[in-house]
């Protein structure tokens, strides 16, 4: 079978069994996990950094564009082609194989390579008694830790803040059209980038941790966070102030490996399961712990009543799937499950999702899963806290919450958790961005399509719960609410009614986000679904002046850029 040029330099360089092409070959990869699709020339997957280089070295030589890709774990379509529009050949790189992970001094720090999961991370770091800067959040599994860098992801764990660091190794595109290597590491590689690659990946480097004045995370989060009076998001992704070279950058490089902080793992862990019908009650604990409690929560999730009677049902699965599997197998299972997908819903006279709709069958003959108390509060309270403490804080939420909830103007409970129930509530809250999915998938006759917002709301805000317009409200099936409470970072998944304009719904409710002073995306970062703010805009194209790497994220041009001045 013959190949074009560049389609035979890929196949030489990495073998005829790491080059996919084809739509059929291709489609998981070009997909998003929720939306987006476009088309490529080829889905590469490189197994060495060095491959990796000299794959993106052919890039550069045959002016193609490249999507760098990870999990594609993303909900933005940011890590897959948009549209067939481009005005160059795609190509998508990959680079899950490439997932070593290296232990720098005691454990204080790691090196992570760009296909590396933070499950591998926590898994690496858990006999050390060493925690991630991140865990896996309310997405699915299998997320990288490139990945989160790149997005400045946030995640649930409340003192850590943005996935953020000014340590790594990548290449970019100058506006001159080189490809370069940029080692900001600070650690000796080499000088060549083959000298460089080879010595990394070989581990051939001195691995103690020498003083460096550049950050290996958002180390001042918690002092953001502690000012409950200020008039701006604690985190979102514009933020001009968390952008620096990989940090960010959205796919705009290619991000060979990054150097991160690790914590102490807290010695003891206590979780408090706290519901109410009064907002308000919610906003007084959570200004309250912030400000005034010596130890931050670890954990703070936001769960409404509605979206735990949807993960309840069509998150069951997942639920009993991370329970009883573990979550060592389940993001091979999932991209099993998605190629599955592609290939079922192209037969005609086989239903669309038939995965989906097994699965689901299957959970519904199963037992409750979730426990009693959980129940009964869900029957009891509309809103939904789930908060976990640990070591000096937990004796402070004890002493707290029963003078708090004695308080007549408090209406509301709380109760302390056995250890199955706190797993129970976690796992319940994890699921429920997936149960939104399945949702919308199962009732696709009935109901139009889903729009999924992930908002930061100002750090004062009181009002925290949306209200929405009454003809507005009349375009949506289900609203669907959950989060990050104390970083005041929500996500919120709308299925909208039979017929209803999804762009236009989107549209009147970015309206009403900035008239709260909101931001948005918070943390899944603007993809090819919203318009990237001046700022981010300026720093994606001063990354990447070509326009090689990923073009039209944020709404910005597809175009290749030619003036060195950009």
């Amino acid at each position: 079978m013959s190949h074009s040029p560049i389609l035979s330099q890929f196949i030489q360089l990495l073998g005829e069994d790491k080059v996919a092409t084809g739509d059929r070959r291709t489609e998981h990869y070009r997909s998003g996990w929720r939306s987006g699709s476009g088309a490529a020339l080829a889905v590469l997957f490189p197994d060495t950094l060095l491959k990796l280089w000299q794959t993106l070295q052919i890039c550069v030589d045959n002016n193609c564009i490249i999507i760098m890709q990870a999990a594609k774990t993303g909900l933005t379509e940011g890590s897959t082609p948009s549209g067939n529009d481009y005005d160059r050949e795609v190509v998508v790189i990959n680079t899950l194989v490439m997932d070593d992970l290296m232990v720098l001094g005691n454990g204080e720090q790691v090196l992570s390579f760009p296909g590396t999961t933070l499950h591998k991370l926590e898994t690496t770091l858990k006999p050390l008694s060493r925690a991630p800067h991140s865990v896996i959040g309310s997405s699915c599994l299998g997320a990288s830790i490139v990945g989160g860098v790149a997005n400045n992801s946030g995640g649930a764990l409340v003192k850590r803040g943005p996935a953020y660091t000014e340590l790594a190794l990548f290449a970019q595109v100058t506006a001159e059209g080189r490809l370069e290597l940029v080692n900001h590491l600070d650690i000796e590689l080499g000088d060549t980038p083959e000298e460089i690659l080879t010595n990394l990946e070989s581990g051939r480097f001195d691995c103690t941790i020498t003083a460096t004045n550049k950050k290996a995370s958002a180390s001042d989060y918690s002092e953001r966070l502690r000012d409950v009076d200020a008039d701006t998001p604690s985190r979102f992704n514009a933020d001009t102030s968390r952008l620096f070279e990989a940090s960010g950058c959205a796919g705009k490089l290619a991000v060979f490996a990054v150097r991160l902080d690790t914590f102490e793992v807290a010695k003891q862990e206590k979780t408090f399961y706290i519901g109410t019908n009064n907002p308000d009650t919610l906003t007084r604990l959570r200004r309250h712990i912030l400000a005034e409690f010596t130890q931050l929560p670890e954990v703070g999730e936001y769960i409404h009543r509605d979206i735990f009677d949807i993960a309840a049902k069509y998150g069951k699965d997942t639920f009993l799937s991370v329970k009883h599997l573990g979550t060592d197998r389940l993001p091979k299972m999932f991209a099993l499950k998605g190629r599955i997908d592609a290939v079922l819903n192209k037969i005609s006279f086989v239903p669309d999702f038939l995965t989906d709709r097994i699965m689901q069958g299957v959970s519904g003959l199963l037992r409750e899963h979730l426990p009693d108390r959980m129940l009964a509060f869900r029957e009891k309270y509309e809103h939904h806290l789930i908060l976990k403490m640990s070591d000096e804080g937990i004796a402070e939420a004890q002493a707290f919450l029963p003078a708090f909830f004695s308080d007549n103007e408090q209406v509301g409970d709380f109760f302390e958790c056995t250890e199955r129930e706190s797993g129970s509530a976690f796992l319940h809250r994890f699921a429920a961005a997936g149960a939104a999915v399945r949702y919308q998938l199962l009732h696709q006759k009935d109901v139009g399509e889903i729009l999924a917002l992930d908002i930061a709301l100002r750090r004062n805000e009181h009002d925290w719960v949306e209200k929405l317009p009454d003809e507005l409200a009349g375009k949506i099936d289900k609203s669907l609410y959950y989060g990050h409470f104390f970083c005041h970072v929500f996500h919120q998944d709308y299925v909208l009614k039979k017929g209803v304009d999804a762009k236009k719904v989107k549209a009147e409710m970015l309206r009403i986000l900035d008239s709260r002073g909101a931001k948005y995306p918070a943390e899944h970062n603007v993809g090819h679904l919203y318009k990237a703010e001046e700022g981010l805009a300026a720093f994606y194209q001063r990354i990447d002046p070509t326009n090689t790497f990923n073009p039209g994220v944020g709404k910005l041009e597809k175009h290749k850029r030619n003036c060195s001045c950009c």
